[in-house]
């Protein structure tokens, strides 16, 4: 099952559309800021609602919101869904990537195979639990410092015990194609993020040959920051639009 949100964009608004894709352990409920934001700027908006139960499951939840948009397509990814939208991305609506605080697979490469590099000094890794029944959670007691230290503590204690169980099927799941391989892409290093170390983020990033964007902010970015995600997404938009002009489908 899927689910969409959809803002309508303003007469003559902008020319793309922005699929904005959740990672594991939340829901797309923590796009709202950025949707609002976004919306405000003229821009339709669909916000997917996906399982995180397969990458496969993932990639065809997103694959019908494009097919839905009224606009060629900007794909916007956070954590886990970084890989979602490097498989998604390869639909031919589809005109660019942003990557916020996600990971970035090659071909043939999972998000489990990239999570295995090691961290540099001072930076920590996702306090996973034991997988259990093949599913992985954060640890509660844990998830507030890791997820979101920037966000206030009772949306915090939510999120931890809302959360979305992660299956490793879809975290060792390889990809088939690299949308980035041919496509524009743009990252927003989460600078303080206790999730995926920030040297890893750049890492990806530069070797996507992303243009690279950098804030001071945990992993949940979009809710400590919306107003920058907003803006980091919209600058992009711009670029993709004046370099590509046009709104054909």
């Amino acid at each position: 099952m899927s689910n969409s949100t959809l803002g309508a964009p303003a007469t003559g608004g902008p020319a793309l559309s922005v699929v904005l894709v959740h990672g594991a352990f939340v829901d797309g409920s923590g796009w709202q800021k950025v949707y609002d934001e976004l919306v405000d700027r003229g821009f339709e908006v669909l916000v997917g609602q996906h399982s995180t139960a397969s990458l496969e499951g993932d990639v065809a939840t997103v694959e019908r919101l494009i097919a839905a948009a009224s606009h060629p397509v900007f794909l916007v990814g956070h954590s886990y869904g970084g890989a979602i939208i490097t498989e998604a991305g390869n639909h031919p609506r589809v005109r660019a990537l942003a990557y916020i605080a996600a990971f970035v697979p090659d071909a043939g490469e999972s998000v489990a195979a990239l999570n295995e590099a090691p961290e540099g000094p001072g930076e920590t890794k996702a306090p996973l639990r034991p997988p259990q029944d093949g599913y992985l959670l954060v640890d509660p007691a844990r998830f507030p410092e890791a997820f979101a230290a920037d966000v206030e503590p009772a949306t915090t204690r939510f999120l931890a015990a809302a959360q979305l169980p992660w299956a490793i099927a879809a975290a060792v799941a390889p990809l088939t194609r690299a949308a980035w391989q041919t496509k524009p892409s743009f990252y927003l290093v989460a600078s303080a993020d206790r999730m995926i170390p920030p040297t890893a983020q750049r890492r990806m990033a530069q070797r996507a040959g992303a243009k690279i964007t950098e804030i001071d902010s945990s992993h949940a970015v979009m809710m400590s920051h919306p107003q920058e995600v907003a803006a980091f997404i919209a600058a992009a938009a711009s670029t993709v639009t004046s370099t590509e002009g046009g709104d054909e489908q």
